[in-house]
């Protein structure tokens, strides 16, 4: 008798409410600085010439385990111009040329990656996720920052795959919520 997979969705969302302004939380949310707060990065380092289009930023986890992270979006603004196509386009060449980009002012917060390299190998075929940070405006929590971060799987994404990326989302934004308030 063979076993028949369990059907699941292949969407994740985690959220946190983060005990810390946006500004600070948001300075951490670049795939470049990912192991400065999440316990279960082990280093991040940049790979020059990988796309000539984004930014793709090597994972190295504890655990021995390596992604290749492509960022596929990430909302941005120069300070005091409107977004313009150049403005655009020159941010993503300096961004990746090691030019400082601290200055930027963003409007939506949130990035877009992708794993287009894994070592070992995925067991599924792809996977897109997005951070997006909300200032809390009112309320108890005013003053704080609302984090959500989502994952969409390929639909060979089996339930252990949802579980496993349900859980490192939830350990990763206690990581990112233990490194601000160590500020």
């Amino acid at each position: 008798m063979s076993s028949t997979p369990i059907p699941t969705s292949t969407f994740v969302t985690e959220s946190a409410v983060i005990p810390a302004q946006l500004s600070h939380v948001w300075h951490l949310i670049k795939l470049q600085d990912f192991s400065s707060w999440w316990s279960k990065l082990q280093g991040d380092d940049f790979i020059k010439g990988a796309s000539p289009e984004t930014d793709v930023v090597k994972w190295t986890f504890k655990d021995g385990t390596a992604w290749d992270v492509k960022q596929e979006e990430h909302s941005v603004r120069l300070p005091n111009h409107p977004p313009t196509q150049t403005m655009a386009l020159n941010w993503i060449i300096n961004s990746g040329s090691g030019a400082d980009t601290r200055d930027t002012q963003t409007i939506d917060h949130y990035i877009t990656y992708s794993i287009i390299v894994a070592s070992p190998a995925l067991s599924y075929s792809s996977v897109i996720s997005t951070i997006r940070c909300y200032p809390i405006t009112s309320g108890t929590a005013e003053g704080q920052t609302f984090v959500t971060w989502t994952a969409n799987f390929s639909s060979d994404a089996d339930a252990g795959v949802i579980e496993d990326a349900r859980f490192k989302r939830k350990e990763a934004l206690a990581d990112l919520a233990a490194a601000v308030t160590k500020k």
